[in-house]
Parts: C-alpha cells; sequence; structure tokens
C-alpha cells in the first residue's frame, strides 16, 4: 500500500490499482482529497496497472464539495477539482468510479469524469447545487444531459433530487450494479471484464448523441420554464441551471458549454441568493446544537404515542409518528369526531401519491382511538395534547394526564402560544413537560418548535430533539413567551398589515409586496384562504373591525367565494370593490386621511418590526441564536430561503438602517415601534444581527 497523503492511499489488486479516499465523515472535495486524487491517479497512471478503481472507505462515496472552503482565502496552493477530471479522463487505462452511499454535486461530477461506474443499489446519485442557490460548477451541467438526456437532466438539476442506484443504471448513469457489500470486489471484476473485453475510455464530454435530439427544439426549454414557474418563482439558481443545459444543447463544442457554466457559476457563487442559501444550510444543523445539553444525553425510549384530539391537528401529529411505525393512540370525548379523524387520516394516506397500499394499510393500522384516557395512556411513552387553545381546558388535562400517565412518560402540549410553566404547575412533574408546537398541517409543515419550560428535564428535550429528526421534522428550541418565537414575530407583521389598510392601503397592494418578497402569499390572501371565521363569534359581532363587517356579509374567506378578495368558481382572487368601500367606511369613521403609501414603506412597515421583535427575543433568552430565528421562519412561515430569514435579511440591509427606521416610526406613530435596547447596543457597538445569541 501506498499512502498518497493523509486521506488517499494506492493499493494494488493484480492489474487493477485502488485508490481508497477517506475523508470521514463524508469524503468531501476538500483540498486534501483534491490533492489526493491528483496524485493518486497520476501514481496510479505511471505504474503498470491496466485499469484504476476509485472507492471511498467510510459511509459513503464523495457526498460533494467541501461548502466550508466556500468563500474562504486561498490557502497553500492545491490541485483543482478540474486538474483532477482532466487526469481521470485523460487515463490512459479505464478508470472505474465504485459508488456507494452517495455521489451527490461534485462527486458525481467525479464520478463522471470516470470512464465507468459501478454502484450498489442503495447508492444515491445527484446534483443537488440547487439547494445552496449554486449549479453544478465542475462540469456537471454539461456532462449529465449528454449521459441522461435533457429532460431528465433538467429534472434533476432543478430538484436537487438524489437518484436511486437502480435508476441511475436504467438512465445510463451507472453502468453495473453491484451486491451490497461487495462494491469492491465487483468494480475491481467489472475493471477486469473491460480490460479483457478491450472496452472503450468512454469520455461523456466527447458524446454528443442525447443532446442532438434537443438541438432545434427550443420548446423542450421553454416547457419546462412553464410547467416550473410557480416552483421556481423568485429563485436564481434554477433559471441558470436550465441555462447551462441549454448551453450544452446550443453550444458548438464542450468547452464551450463549459465556459458558460463557469460563468453562471460565477455569479450564483457572488450573488446574495446563493449566500443567504448556504448562510441557512449551516444554521438548520447548527439549530441542533444546545448549549449546556451534551449529544450523548440519554434519551427516553418512545415506543407508543398518545395523542389528546382528533382533529386535523392532532390527526395530522398522529401521521407523523405512523409514518416512522410509531405505535399511536388518538384520544376523543366522543365516538363522532374520533370516528371522522380517523377517517380523514385514512383518506390523506390514500390520497398520497407516495404511500403504497400497503404502507398505508400499515401506517393506518398504527393508529388506533379511544374515549378513554385512563386507558389509552396508561402505558404511553408520550402524550400530546392537541385541544381548544383554552388554559382551563389545558390544566384539566395535565391534571388529568399526571395521574393517570406511568412515571417517565413525556407530557406535551401543542399550544401556540399559551404559558408552557402554567399548564406544567399543574402536575407533580414539571420536568416531563414540554411544548411541542407543530404547524399546520401538521402531517405536512417542516417546522416544529421545541418550548423548553422552567422546569423541563435536560433528557425530556434531547428526547424530543431526536425524535423530530426521526419523524422528518426541523426542530428549533424555545423558550415560554406569548407566541413563542414564530407567532410572536409573526404579530407584529400582522399588526402593520391591518394599520396600513386603514391608512390607505388596500389588501391586495400589502400582499403583493410581501408576495414579490418571495412569501407564497401575503397575510389577506392567508387570511381568505383559512377562513376569516376562524375565532370569530357572531353573536359577539358588531362591526367593529373590518373583519366583523366581512363575516357579518358572509365573505368569509375562499369557502364562501369572497373575504378580502372576489373569487371566481376556481378559486382566483380578484381585488373586491365591496372590501374597498368597507375599508374606505372605516378611514372616513376614523376622521384619518388616507395616503399614497410605497411599496418600500409597506415592506419596511411589515418587515423591520418582525427583525425588531426577534431581537427582544434574544434579549429575553427565548432564543438561542439569531439563525434560529431565521431557521423557524423558513420552514414555519414561508420566508423565502433565498433571503436567509429575517435576520439575515436584516444583515443585508443593515442593523443601522433597521434602527434608523424604527426610530423614524417610533417618532410618527409611536410606542409600538420603540427599537429593542439590544438594537441599540449592536448598532452602537458595530455588530451585525448574526452576532446575537440569546
Amino acid at each position: 500500500m501506498t499512502e498518497i497523503n493523509a486521506v488517499t492511499t494506492l493499493t494494488r489488486d493484480g492489474d487493477v490499482a485502488v485508490i481508497t479516499l477517506n475523508s470521514p465523515p463524508v469524503n468531501a472535495l476538500s483540498a486534501a482529497v483534491r490533492q489526493g486524487l491528483y496524485d493518486g491517479f497520476k501514481a496510479a497512471g505511471a505504474s503498470d496497472a491496466k485499469a484504476i478503481v476509485l472507492i471511498c472507505d467510510g459511509r459513503t462515496f464523495i457526498a460533494g464539495a467541501d461548502i466550508t472552503e466556500f468563500g474562504a482565502p486561498a490557502g497553500t496552493p492545491t490541485a483543482s477539482l478540474f486538474d483532477v477530471q482532466t487526469m481521470m479522463e485523460d487515463s490512459p487505462v479505464p478508470v472505474i468510479a465504485a459508488i456507494h452511499g452517495t455521489a451527490l454535486g461534485g462527486g458525481l461530477e467525479v464520478a463522471l469524469c470516470a470512464h465507468y461506474r459501478v454502484a450498489v443499489p442503495s447508492a444515491r446519485l445527484g446534483l443537488p447545487e440547487v439547494a445552496l442557490g449554486l449549479l453544478p460548477g465542475a462540469g456537471g451541467t454539461q456532462r449529465l444531459p449528454r449521459v441522461v438526456g435533457v429532460e431528465t437532466a433538467l429534472e434533476m438539476m432543478t430538484s436537487g433530487r438524489h437518484v436511486p442506484a437502480p435508476e441511475a443504471f436504467k438512465l445510463g448513469l451507472v453502468d453495473e450494479l453491484a451486491p451490497e457489500g461487495e462494491l469492491r470486489a465487483a468494480a475491481i471484476a467489472f475493471a477486469n471484464k473491460c480490460v479483457a473485453e478491450n472496452r472503450p475510455l468512454v469520455k461523456i464530454s466527447d458524446n454528443n448523441t442525447k443532446l442532438e435530439a434537443a438541438k432545434g427544439h427550443p420548446e423542450i426549454f421553454a416547457n419546462f420554464r412553464k410547467a416550473n414557474a410557480r416552483k421556481f418563482r423568485g429563485f436564481e439558481a434554477p433559471e441558470a441551471n436550465i441555462k447551462c443545459i441549454e448551453a450544452a444543447v446550443n453550444s458548438a463544442t464542450f468547452e464551450e458549454g463549459l465556459k458558460a457554466e463557469r460563468t453562471l457559476f460565477g455569479g450564483l457563487m457572488s450573488g446574495v441568493q446563493s449566500a443567504a442559501q448556504r448562510y441557512y444550510f449551516f444554521a438548520e444543523r447548527q439549530a441542533n446544537k444546545i448549549p449546556g445539553i451534551a449529544d450523548d444525553t440519554p434519551v427516553r425510549p418512545i415506543n407508543k404515542v398518545g395523542i389528546i384530539g382528533a382533529g386535523t391537528m392532532g390527526g395530522g401529529i398522529a401521521m407523523n409518528f405512523a409514518n416512522v411505525g410509531i405505535q399511536v393512540v388518538i384520544v376523543e370525548q366522543q365516538q363522532a369526531p374520533l370516528d371522522k379523524g380517523l377517517a380523514t387520516i385514512r383518506s390523506n394516506y390514500e390520497r398520497s401519491r407516495t404511500a403504497k397500499p400497503e404502507e398505508t394499510a400499515k401506517r393506518v393500522g398504527l393508529i388506533t382511538g379511544s374515549l378513554s384516557m385512563e386507558e389509552a395512556f396508561k402505558d404511553v411513552d408520550l402524550v400530546i395534547e392537541a385541544v381548544f387553545e383554552r388554559m382551563d381546558i389545558k390544566k384539566d388535562i395535565f391534571t388529568k394526564l399526571d395521574a393517570i400517565c406511568k412515571p417517565g412518560a413525556i407530557l406535551a402540549t401543542n399550544t401556540s402560544a399559551l404559558n408552557i410553566d402554567e399548564i406544567a404547575s399543574v402536575t407533580k412533574r414539571p420536568q416531563d413537560v414540554i411544548g411541542l408546537h407543530f404547524f399546520s398541517p401538521a402531517n405536512v409543515m417542516k417546522l416544529l418548535e421545541i418550548v423548553r419550560a422552567d422546569h423541563t428535564a435536560d433528557d425530556v428535550i434531547q428526547t424530543s430533539m431526536k425524535l423530530a429528526k426521526k419523524i422528518g421534522k426541523i426542530a428549533v428550541l424555545v423558550g415560554v413567551t406569548p407566541g413563542f418565537v414564530g407567532n410572536r414575530i409573526l404579530g407584529q407583521r400582522q399588526r402593520e398589515a391591518q394599520k396600513l389598510v386603514l391608512e390607505g392601503a388596500m389588501p391586495w397592494d400589502v400582499d403583493r409586496v410581501l408576495y414579490d418578497f418571495g412569501f407564497p402569499m401575503g397575510p389577506f390572501a392567508m387570511s381568505d384562504l383559512a377562513g376569516l371565521d376562524i375565532g370569530w363569534v357572531k353573536e359577539k359581532s358588531h362591526g367593529e373591525t373590518i373583519r366583523d363587517v366581512l363575516c357579518e356579509a358572509d365573505r368569509r374567506g375562499q369557502k364562501t367565494g369572497a373575504g378580502y378578495y372576489d373569487y371566481d368558481e376556481n378559486r382566483n382572487a380578484k381585488p373586491s370593490p365591496f372590501t374597498e368601500q368597507v375599508i374606505h367606511d372605516f378611514i372616513v369613521k376614523s376622521g384619518a386621511n388616507p395616503r399614497k403609501i410605497s411599496d418600500e414603506e409597506i415592506l419596511e412597515r411589515c418587515i423591520f418590526p418582525m427583525i425588531n421583535e426577534a431581537v427582544k427575543i434574544l434579549e429575553e433568552g427565548k432564543a438561542i441564536r439569531a439563525s434560529d430565528v431565521d431557521v423557524v421562519w423558513v420552514n414555519g412561515y414561508g420566508w423565502p430561503v433565498y433571503r436567509g430569514g429575517p435576520m439575515f435579511y436584516g444583515d443585508l440591509v443593515g442593523p443601522a438602517k433597521v434602527l434608523e427606521k424604527m426610530k423614524e416610526f417610533e417618532a410618527k406613530m409611536g410606542e409600538q415601534f420603540k427599537p429593542a435596547a439590544l438594537l441599540e447596543k449592536l448598532v452602537a457597538d458595530g455588530k451585525k444581527f448574526a452576532d446575537l445569541k440569546g
């Protein structure tokens, strides 16, 4: 065995040279890996080996670039990825990439420069750079369509999908499937077969056959853009990926297409969107790190979960656990709502495009119902209360749970705003009480706010964080405060949206500005979707608010064909003269003079108070770090990931600008805009929002 460098070795198996990478945890393409590959192929090429196999130790093939190096100062000069790729493609003997785990991004771009690829069935291959606001910058945009065809390359690159090896084999991306656990032997055998059969040294960059089929057919790209317009809205990277594949089709040479790729990559790499998406990538992982709680803190076993409430929220929560094989029992007070809830769960599964019939049956079978808390919850490891948001009801439930549940069972509430310390106070085990705030629909939305109360035990927090990951949620630990992190910040935006309407902006003006900023919809469109009558009581309504008047006129949102907007039979919205008149009447009644409000003011009035409130939350220690706020808002409220989150956006604008505007608004409109003391200090110290910790 020859040690090429600290992460690369070169060995021989008969006539086959084997280059092995071992750079934990995922063999990312760091400077050491690139240099090891370059020197390894150089040494193998200079030997009398008749073929070369590239294989990786550990749990994966090369999983991608080392993104910690992005934007870092250049260190000691090392071989570039292009140097490695050229060395591989120009090898005088066959090069075989042996793939297990994942070959993603730069990892797949390396594999595409091998002459052949062998993979185990469990392997996955893809070019997911779009998720970081980028495109494959090492020839991937030019080589992939030459292998799998233009249409498939468009789908793979703009979705970032990880393609299972059996599908990759059918696409021609993998040349042979190896038995699990026998990759090395299979790859060496394949290499010997290439030598024995004198197989050609296949250079993907020379093969234009699959590109020719798309030449002269611009409609392929036009149709793809049109079909995905909603999904790609606001993002720069998908369009840049599409342009690269167009360049592959239309360029006279591979090198010309590669030049287009590099130009577009450079534009994305230096842009704000990719910076935001790369920031978010690390922010999401950082949210799992809880100061003061070690990674090896024991967790409590969760084999059976109880849920109180079979409504939309309770049923959605139940599905999360059944999806990963955890038994669930749902308790309701009466049989009819229980039956309805269980039927809805079954219907949700049956409508799913991903679940197979046998999987649906298995998951539905894991969820049972009961009318008796005493019987259902005596042996559960975790119980989640998901009933009406009233403190007296929740206290009554937790008093009963305290008496029913076994010692060590975790007692959780799904409240979105109430004081969990007060809820825990009625139990003799406040250390076992925690908030698990799922977002609706709970079986779809990724965010889970985990709310630590004053007495919540460390192992309960650790169990909840690990469990969140198991059920596919992105968890953020927050503290007890009205509305927690997400809804408390949302309250600032909602308040200003309502005030703006009473100052002269129309609901569709506010919605348009926030939609153009990147939100899926504005606050008024969202209200119409949810239903204006949520929490509205007809008997207590006296036309005191715009919402009251709309509901009294039976304009309760999309479901009645009218709310803030008017809707046609397909629920397409248009501005409503009725709503405009209602707003005008309220303004006249208030004695105010309506004014023209600029888009810039709408955006600043809606967004800057959110940033200020987030600073207050951090000041109070109710969030651990600024980036946690961003993770909450990207996953729970539709903040566009290409803007990073409220705190990242605040740093783009500049803390000084946010402070200046908050002071200006405070002088004009009052105490609600008073800047957080920590914001004042941040600006005085010349620091950024990213520096803030709770």
